[in-house]
């Protein structure tokens, strides 16, 4: 279906005029997207029923909130349900000028997005918002991550009006941590929400943090700061040649213990075991600390000190021989597996784990359940500040590295099951916050199953068995990947030229294509997983 036979659809179903109690909000700064009534008139505008059924083929569910429905989200909260009447009656009110265009950026380059972004410049246009949209490319974090000086009144350093992305939460926190004080590029600091994210980071009490939970929930859903669009699954698709050998299934997102090393593959006409995958580099290998494990060096390249299951709960060691914690929750000890090399052949050691961490912890967009594991050791305020040249809570005694806390952290042994040391010999002179910059991430030395062997930007990546892996040398020869930002628009392409063996797809409209292929398996996980609208409401120069 074209947007325009969507909207078409859309528009026939126009609800009556409703009248609209007065609404007392008023915009904060000159920013008119400061102004709660414009936000409530863009999330009544979009009629996310018709886009799920059609872009997307009915394989998603139009989100009310943003935790996926479960014990931990209130059942009260306003729905936003299509109507474009209110939606004019609130632009009137706050005075919306018509003439302004906003700057709509996304970072996906599949084709549901696009016809997404089709559909939301129709529904916006008939309520009298205009739009353009435009794909962010390159280092997508600094042109959507990068926080203001001031989180209270601005200006914002990134320039967008709206950013359509997702959130894919490893713990339930992470879909508000970044409304900590001074974490939002776009929205301006609110102190009661402050207050929510230290108590559910506070806790490991699942009422208490449920409490946090259903506040924050309707803190945002009344004012509007986020407009959830829909909830989707993960499509984990397998071609007929690969056998895991029953290893599990879980979140291709993240780091579990999928048993990669012992997966196989039928030969292929020169009778060697090559699988192709995706998630390849175009322009530089990611830091592993924020996009935990969907690209291809994350998962395939480098270990994590802990284990989790598929549904990401820890359950072991992974470069850790041992690890305890201590009663009160505030030393976290382990013990790191004798021998471990990198894959350049020399020693791993407590020197680069004890670095690593600090790097990550200075790192600006270090994966948001990760960051708050790390700004919780004793410390590390000053270390971020450059008070303190080291991590006070942190220190090793041989092969063995000690962590205090300062504050409870609920997630430490999951943070640490996605957490990928790296070599620190490979970053003298390197500032952990432009750590994305260096030059090892154009051919990265790791740690786990697999080595980097050759690397053609944005054509391909091979991947090879690192002989010294201490769980065993895998038992596949050579991994190919071509290049692919989240959501892969060749993947199609791909899979029917026999060049997709294995991957993960979150676009619903690769699934019909995936799954008429006889010699392709698909098969869908539930993740939490959040597509939505960010809306920057500080002052930013406009386009």
């Amino acid at each position: 279906m074209t947007f325009k036979t969507l909207i078409a659809a859309g528009l026939a179903a126009l609800l009556s005029t409703t009248a609209i109690a007065p609404v007392l909000a008023q915009p904060i700064n000159e920013n008119p997207l400061s102004d709660p009534r414009v936000r409530k008139a863009i999330a009544y505008a979009l009629d996310m029923e018709t886009i799920v059924e059609t872009i997307f083929e009915g394989q998603a569910v139009r989100a009310v909130g943003m935790l996926p429905d479960g014990p931990n989200k209130p059942t009260d909260l306003i729905r936003y349900d299509y109507d474009p009447d209110k939606a004019r009656a609130l632009l009137a009110e706050a005075g919306w000028d018509s003439s302004r265009v906003l700057d709509v950026v996304y970072y996906y380059t599949d084709q549901a997005t696009a016809d997404l972004m089709a559909a939301m410049q129709a529904y916006l246009a008939d309520v009298g918002i205009s739009m353009n949209y435009r794909l962010v490319e390159g280092d997508v974090a600094s042109q959507i991550s990068v926080v203001p000086d001031d989180p209270v009144n601005g200006p914002s350093k990134v320039t967008w009006d709206m950013l359509y992305g997702a959130r894919a939460a490893l713990a339930l926190q992470e879909y508000f941590n970044r409304y900590a004080y001074g974490l939002k590029p776009m929205i301006p600091n609110i102190p009661r929400m402050n207050e929510l994210v230290a108590k559910v980071n506070g806790t490991t009490d699942p009422e208490v943090q449920r409490e946090g939970y259903f506040e924050m929930e309707h803190i945002i859903n009344e004012n509007v700061y986020q407009i959830p669009l829909y909830y989707q699954q993960l499509y984990t698709y397998e071609s007929d040649r690969l056998d895991r050998n029953g290893a599990p299934y879980g979140n291709e997102q993240y780091n579990y213990n999928w048993g990669v090393e012992n997966w196989t593959i039928a030969p292929d006409a020169s009778g060697k075991a090559v699988m192709y995958t995706n998630a390849g580099p175009s322009q530089f290998f990611e830091v592993p600390w924020q996009n935990l494990g969907i690209w291809v060096a994350n998962k395939f390249a480098f270990d994590t000190i802990l284990e989790a299951d598929g549904a990401l709960t820890p359950i072991g060691g992974e470069m850790a021989e041992s690890y305890s914690v201590s009663e009160d929750g505030l030393t976290f000890t382990f013990t790191l597996k004798d021998g471990l090399t990198w894959h350049d052949g020399s020693p791993i050691t407590a020197d680069d784990v004890i670095w690593s961490i600090g790097a990550a912890t200075k790192f600006p967009v270090t994966q948001p359940v990760l960051q708050a594991t790390m700004k919780k050791i004793e410390g590390a305020d000053a270390f971020i500040k450059g008070e303190a040249e080291t991590l006070s809570g942190v220190s090793a005694e041989g092969n063995t590295i000690t962590i205090k806390f300062a504050r409870l952290d609920p997630n430490v042994l999951l943070s640490f099951s996605q957490f990928a040391p790296l070599p620190s010999k490979q970053f003298e002179g390197v500032d952990p916050v432009t750590l994305q910059q260096a030059a090892f991430w154009q051919k990265p030395i790791g740690s786990g199953p697999f080595k980097i062997d050759e690397v053609v930007m944005n054509d391909y990546t091979t991947l090879v068995p690192f002989e010294g892996y201490h769980k065993g040398t895998p038992k596949i020869e050579q991994i190919i990947a071509r290049p692919s930002s989240d959501n892969d628009g060749n993947l199609l392409v791909n899979a029917q030229a026999g060049r997709a063996d294995f991957g993960y797809t979150k676009a619903a409209g690769d699934v019909p294509g995936l799954e008429a292929l006889a010699y392709m398996n698909v098969y869908p996980v539930d993740i939490p997983y959040t597509r939505m609208l960010w809306i920057n409401q500080f002052p930013h120069p406009t386009r």
